[in-house]
């Protein structure tokens, strides 16, 4: 499987982004779907995640309420709608994939997700 990010760029703070995940096979049918990131000079941290069984998302604490992931089912694809940007969420964003189900505690768990995307950066000046 893999997985292509893309929608990053430089913005200005208040701005919005949108990322996209296009996976190559349906895999975010059989299980979640997550956004991670890094920042320079930080461990990667998790960002969001969808449920591949209900849908719902669930979302770190830095970022609720400001972003929203999503994902279709039937074009293969994750989303992230990043609105109210600040400069501290400048960081490279990653998009990975879990083949089958797993219990929602460990959806923030990076060691869980089987595939991985490349990246895609996001600047947010101030």
């Amino acid at each position: 499987v893999q997985l292509q990010a893309s929608g990053g760029g430089l913005v200005q703070a208040g701005g919005s982004l949108r990322l996209s995940c296009a996976a190559s096979e349906p895999i975010f049918n059989s299980g979640p779907g997550g956004w991670f990131r890094q920042a320079p000079g930080k461990e990667r941290e998790f960002v969001a995640a969808v449920d591949n069984w209900n849908g719902k998302p669930y979302y770190a604490d830095s970022v609720k309420g400001r972003f929203t992931a999503s994902r279709d089912k039937v074009k293969n694809t994750l989303y992230l709608q990043m609105n109210s940007l600040k400069p501290d969420d400048t960081a490279i964003y990653y998009c990975a994939a879990r083949n089958g189900r797993i219990v929602v505690s460990a959806l923030q768990r990076a060691g869980v997700y089987d595939y991985w995307g490349q990246g895609t950066l996001v600047t947010v000046s101030s």
